[in-house]
């Protein structure tokens, strides 16, 4: 892809777009980077983007403009369907998201991960798996790295593995991994997608140039995942927590079992996961799947599961105080994240105070009902989709509305007793109070820091504590 010359149009002034601005003017291309937002509320790294030489254009992008160009690159954020990407599309310029371009520099092996829930940890335990084996890897994409910063680091001995949301897999055109796993696929992000079918197919894309040769994962106890093995050019493996396999990955009891025609081998035991929750053996399957097929040594791989702790954000345990133990979840974004989160502590003996809200995705909150009945003490409702919540889960379970986060914590740790969890898995999105969901995590994680830090000189009197 000659990019010397071309005009191009970036849109969105976040992460992925000021680094695919860059990375085009260091290639000769003229760009500008266009977002909505007023220039004053642009960050001080996207304004910077002009001593490379970039041009920055706040805004709608005139027609003028999309009319002279030779590419359009969008973040993830921007819809698809939005007005300036249509135009351009109407008007013959080609459309591509972050993924997209850099997987046309990107050298080596690629291997991607999708799903609803479960993308980071799996994308980051298959990056430390294949590290641990000696295969020389780098990992980027929705984890947090942007792609096409990988570029220049990129070997033709390789192996980059990518997160991808379904947003970035909207606009791949010849994005092929090698090998593309698929944790799951459940409802979520329905403000954007009109119904769950077209968010269903935005996940389906990352198969669609793979090849006889290639890899694909499926999570065979997901009914809308394990109807797409058929259909696949790519040769499929399944993994499933719930039966055993003819061939593929599964639990048996307490056993991580890989099966194929030439017999079956035990990887790991359950109990040498740090990781918690049965979810969390459905992403360690499709890790040890993805390890697998790149070459990944078994028992390499069974050390490397055994010290792999949890991601930040990801049922992470901040702390205990009183024997209250908080964990954030505050990647828990979606609904069933947010059941999974709760289904981790089912055979735990205390309750858990569940902080809930956010920006909602307009899925329901009803699939949380019968987990609520039975786990749930309290519920903490915050953000713009407490009301809803409310209306949705308040008979299920006594609840309280919180203004911020500090009050969210403090009436959590008012409401639960000694044994109990205080878990922050919102089920929606952050943008209604925070940044992101790391931000979210972050100052849920300061709050509870703070919290013991008062209670420290005060056990026993918890109501002062709280006060103060």
């Amino acid at each position: 892809m000659k990019l010397a010359g071309k005009k191009v149009l970036v849109i969105g002034a976040a992460r992925s777009g000021i680094a695919c601005a860059k990375f085009l003017v260091q290639r000769g291309a003229t760009v500008a980077l266009n977002d909505e937002k007023p220039i004053e509320k642009w960050g001080p790294e996207a304004i910077a983007v002009k001593a490379d030489g970039v041009r920055c254009l706040p805004g709608e992008a005139p027609s003028w403009l999309l009319d002279n160009l030779d590419l359009v690159v969008i973040s993830p954020g921007v819809p698809v369907k939005s007005i300036p990407v249509r135009y351009a599309d109407r008007a013959g310029v080609e459309v591509i998201g972050e993924v997209e371009l850099a997987s046309r520099f990107l050298k080596g092996r690629i291997v991607a991960i999708t799903g609803t829930n479960g993308k980071t940890t799996t994308t980051a335990l298959i990056g430390e798996l294949l590290k641990d084996a000696g295969l020389p890897v780098q990992v980027g994409g929705n984890i947090g790295t942007p792609l096409i910063t990988l570029v220049e680091s990129s070997t033709d001995d390789d192996w980059t593995v990518v997160e991808l949301s379904s947003y970035q897999l909207e606009t791949i055109k010849e994005f092929h991994p090698s090998v593309a796993v698929v944790l799951n696929v459940t409802p979520n992000h329905m403000d954007r997608y009109e119904a769950f079918t077209d968010y269903a197919a935005a996940k389906h894309r990352i198969f669609m140039n793979q090849v006889p040769g290639d890899v694909a994962v499926l999570n065979g106890d997901d009914k809308v995942v394990s109807s797409w093995a058929s259909g696949l050019r790519a040769h499929v493996v399944t993994f499933s927590v719930r039966r055993e396999l003819s061939e593929g990955l599964f639990l048996r009891g307490h056993d991580l079992v890989s099966r194929t025609r030439d017999g079956e081998r035990t990887l790991m035991k359950r109990d040498e996961m740090k990781l918690r929750g049965l979810h969390n053996v459905e992403n360690v399957l499709a890790a040890l799947s993805a390890g697998l097929a790149c070459g990944a040594g078994p028992e390499s791989m069974r050390a490397t599961v055994s010290r792999f702790e949890p991601v930040e954000h990801r049922l992470e345990l901040v702390a205990e105080i009183e024997q209250v133990k908080f964990y954030n979840d505050s990647k828990a974004t979606s609904v069933d994240a947010t059941v999974k989160a709760l289904e981790a502590f089912q055979d735990d003996a205390g309750k858990v105070v569940l902080i809930l809200g956010g920006r909602g995705k307009q899925a329901p909150y009803t699939p949380l009902a019968e987990l609520i009945r039975e786990n749930v003490r309290q519920l903490v409702l915050i953000g713009e989709d407490a009301e809803t919540i409310a209306r949705e889960l308040g008979e299920y379970a006594p609840s309280q509305r919180a203004a911020d986060m500090q009050e969210a914590v403090k009436l959590s740790f008012r409401s639960a007793q000694p044994g109990d969890i205080v878990l922050l898995a919102p089920a929606c999105a952050s943008f209604d109070m925070f940044e992101s969901f790391e931000h979210r995590g972050r100052v849920f994680k300061e709050c509870v820091l703070d919290l013991s830090v008062k209670t420290a000189g005060q056990i026993g009197n918890r109501q002062s504590a709280i006060e103060n």
